[in-house]
């Protein structure tokens, strides 16, 4: 069985973060494996308190996972600080970490800031040239590029910039703000439109985390680059059909991941 370790903070309540990417990589058919970042208190309304993880036991935490049980991919999720990105960047060039997939959590897709600037930089001068391809939202690539995401022409103007000034894979996901579920995989130069079926769903607590574990269990499966997005994307789109209900606010899409694969 292929390895996968995700790197990322907890979500006690199961519907984002390392649950939902474990669950996710669990459906995949890969051995899902964890290095917690923050511990959060948080549920289908909203984060009520972070606890970051030293980096020394983060680091404790990667060398007794490389040492023993080696990661054919690694999903990135959030690095609540400047200071966390540095020492996972070190270990992963350190054991020479293969097939890494970042989702930039720096804004949510309301367009909350999660992330200061410091954070930012450091992200994109640390992990960013490690990264196999990276994940973000329309928030996040405009916050990277400065450019105003409105249409297609805009979303492939900026996916081409973070391809070319970061020389990485970049999959611009479409996600609200464009008003349908096209996103955008740039690499190798080129531009491929994966287009996808709008889901009329209000849980999607969690569906970043979900895509970027299932392209990292597809590439540690041995699927390309473009194979993997898509079979990651389809495996978010049946989870949002299932059409369940949890929670009293947006329940975590998660619970549903079970019944798809």
């Amino acid at each position: 069985m292929k390895t996968v370790l995700t790197i990322a903070g907890s979500d006690c309540s199961g519907g984002a973060g390392v649950q939902a990417d474990i669950k996710t990589m669990i459906m995949n058919g890969v051995y899902a494996m964890s290095a917690i970042t923050a511990l959060t208190a948080q549920n289908t309304n909203g984060v009520y308190g972070i606890q970051e993880a030293s980096p020394e036991f983060l680091d404790n935490q990667l060398d007794c996972i490389f040492t023993d049980i080696f990661p054919d991919a690694v999903k990135i999720g959030m690095l609540s600080s400047s200071e966390i990105m540095r020492h996972v960047a070190a270990r992963l060039r350190q054991y020479e970490a293969r097939h890494i997939v970042l989702d930039p959590v720096m804004v949510s897709t309301s367009g909350h800031r999660l992330m200061d600037k410091n954070a930012e930089e450091t992200l994109q001068k640390e992990l960013f040239p490690l990264a196999e391809i990276i994940t973000p939202n329309i928030p996040e690539a405009e916050a990277l590029t400065g450019i105003k995401i409105t249409d297609a022409v805009s979303m492939e103007q900026a996916a081409r910039m973070l391809h070319e000034n970061f020389h990485i894979s970049v999959l611009l996901k479409g996600g609200h703000r464009i008003n349908d579920a096209n996103d955008l995989l740039y690499t190798e130069g080129q531009g491929i439109w994966m287009h996808g079926e709008r889901i009329d769903n209000p849980n999607t607590h969690g569906t970043g985390c979900t895509l970027s574990s299932a392209i990292a269990s597809n590439l540690a499966k041995g699927f390309s680059l473009e194979d993997s997005v898509r079979r990651a994307k389809q495996y978010l789109t049946d989870a949002l059909k299932a059409q369940m209900d949890l929670g009293h606010g947006s329940g975590p899409l998660d619970h549903t991941l079970g019944r798809f694969q």
